[in-house]
């Protein structure tokens, strides 16, 4: 696998020569299976060899997100590239502090699917981590699609109205400074953070 993955990345994708710009993997409800560790630590030889950022799906409920960086260092990962996905998806403000302190991004990324965690426990908990000191360790997205045969469309007008591209410029960022988020700490997850972790990668 890693020898397909670094040519994705210095060549292209299936001959297209479109180079893949980062990582992406997963570890969910259950765990650390034999398959996802094997790709878990082929991602991480990966990175060690090209610098490319990771991005990883993760459990917030069961705080998968420290298993994949126990993996991924374990493999010499540079943890500041790596965002643990879906940490919005949870209030625990220890678990998050955690993921943080080792040197990931924590990828609060689902606003809009309040199916998972209602907007405005997502909104207070960046909040929380933001006077915490963890804007620099946030990055703010919603993971809306174009196309998604995971949720109906009558599901998704009825329970995520606001599952949309325009969901965080609407409703994250004016709640957001409601609570207190200063112009400055929403730079930092939306611009300064996302530039970081994407400098340093292969050319």
């Amino acid at each position: 696998m890693v020898e397909l993955f670094v040519k994705d990345i210095r060549e292209g994708i299936a001959g297209t020569g479109v180079k893949a710009g980062l990582l992406k993997c997963a570890i969910d409800e259950h765990s650390l299976t034999p398959d996802v560790e094997r790709i878990l630590r082929a991602v991480g030889q990966t990175h060690v060899e090209t610098r490319t950022p990771i991005t990883v799906h993760t459990s917030a409920a069961l705080q998968t997100g420290l298993i994949a960086q126990r993996i991924l260092r374990e493999e010499g990962v540079d943890l500041t590239k790596v965002v643990i996905g879906h940490c919005g998806d949870t209030t625990d403000l220890d678990y998050l502090r955690e993921i943080a302190d080792a040197g990931s991004l924590l990828g609060m990324d689902r606003f809009g699917i309040d199916v998972f965690l209602p907007f405005e426990d997502r909104v207070t908990t960046v909040a929380a981590l933001a006077r915490a000191g963890y804007a620099d360790e946030m990055v703010l997205a919603h993971d809306a699609s174009c196309y998604s045969d995971f949720y109906s469309e009558s599901y998704k007008t009825a329970l995520l109205p606001r599952w949309n591209y325009t969901h965080i410029t609407d409703d994250v960022l004016p709640a957001l400074r409601e609570h207190g988020v200063d112009e400055a700490q929403i730079t930092a997850m939306l611009v300064h953070n996302p530039a970081r972790y994407f400098t340093g990668g292969q050319e």
